[in-house]
């Protein structure tokens, strides 16, 4: 099994950014904590980031061939870009939206979630266990769907 993680915009400034929100974990660790946890399951995973909403959709419109589920943190996007969205509703791999934060108590602005719907579902607001909880969802779902 081979799983996609898709990091948006500016997480790659985690570690920096307002650490009282996002925490002071980087990228690098994120994605080395997510690697090693994918590994001890038998499971592949690779990770990407990029802040090009373009960039973001190619990646998606691609992982059907390479990946069997996909888990996104569209950042900002998550809250206004229909073409993320779009391209996420395209692909028939599940797909897990994370947030390291609590999308919903945080600015009115970053309660909706414009791609949540066409994802299997949505974790945010603890940390980077909001990213170990969706692989786990997600390895599960794709070994029952391998079973059927």
């Amino acid at each position: 099994m081979k799983i996609l993680v898709i990091h948006g915009p500016n997480l790659n400034m985690l570690g920096s950014r307002e650490p009282a929100i996002y925490g002071t974990t980087t990228l690098e660790s994120l994605n080395d904590l997510l690697e090693t946890e994918a590994k001890s399951r038998g499971v592949s995973l690779d990770t990407y980031q990029s802040n090009s909403e373009g960039e973001l959709i190619s990646k998606i419109q691609h992982a059907p061939q390479l990946y069997d589920g996909i888990i996104i943190n569209p950042g900002a996007y998550t809250h206004y870009s229909i073409a993320i969205r779009d391209a996420l509703s395209t692909i028939s791999i599940p797909k897990v939206e994370v947030h390291l934060s609590n999308i919903h108590a945080r600015e009115e602005f970053r309660h909706r979630s414009v791609t949540a719907g066409v994802c299997q579902g949505q974790i945010s607001g603890f940390g980077t266990h909001s990213y170990l909880m969706a692989l786990y969802y997600l390895v599960e779902l794709c070994e029952a769907i391998e079973r059927n």
